[in-house]
């Protein structure tokens, strides 16, 4: 029985980010410096290949895209998208800390949720539903290989899900540019929902097959 490989890949990196932002669906672009390092990344490593490209409609990783797999079209799936911020959206924890809800959140409640936001738990249930049904669609086509484009939060709470071995979802942190590949074998997937994660990517071209 085939395997089906999917490759994660996180978005390059933004200016929000890395000030320390909590930035989900703004859809603001890479920066300068992410879409040099996503080049930088793409000359001296792997990334590999596939022949579906699934990404977030937002703006920083369909620009991730156009750089890392310019030959490919990509399938743009509005359930790939972060998590929802609400109000919360723009601003650091330092601006938060007083906030009652945002010390639950940030503790681990599943149901609190940003004001106007999305909760974890139904983030979780939005990002699986969407995931089990990418798998189940590349099963019925044949398609053994593609990639995602997609977010940390997203690629970190479907790991942690789906993935083996298992791990809580900090575990699965990656930087911009970075991500993992799985290995599905159907009988496992159609028995238990799990998927081996087998390797870090991008990788050294000396360790290409």
């Amino acid at each position: 029985m085939k395997s089906y490989y999917i490759h994660f890949v996180r978005h390059g990196n933004i200016d929000e980010t890395l000030a320390g932002k909590y930035i989900g669906t703004t859809n603001v672009p890479l920066s300068d410096k992410g879409r040099m390092e996503l080049r930088k990344l793409d000359h001296n490593s792997v990334y590999p290949g596939g022949t579906a490209l699934f990404t977030s409609p937002l703006k920083r990783c369909k620009e991730t895209c156009e750089i890392i797999y310019p030959a490919l079209k990509p399938i743009v799936v509005d359930q790939l998208t972060e998590c929802n911020f609400g109000e919360w959206e723009g601003k650091t924890a330092e601006e938060l800390k007083d906030d009652g809800d945002f010390k639950k959140w940030i503790a681990g409640s599943n149901d609190v949720k940003p004001p106007k936001g999305e909760s974890s738990a139904d983030f979780t249930r939005r990002v699986c539903r969407i995931f089990e049904d990418i798998v189940n669609g590349l099963m019925k086509t044949g398609t053994t290989e593609s990639i995602i484009v997609t977010h940390g939060g997203v690629i970190m709470t479907l790991l942690a899900v789906y993935g083996i071995p298992q791990a809580k979802p900090h575990e699965w942190v990656m930087d911009g540019g970075y991500g993992y590949s799985l290995r599905i074998t159907p009988m496992l997937w159609q028995r238990d929902k799990v998927c081996e994660v087998y390797r870090k990517i991008p990788f050294a071209k000396s360790d290409e097959d």
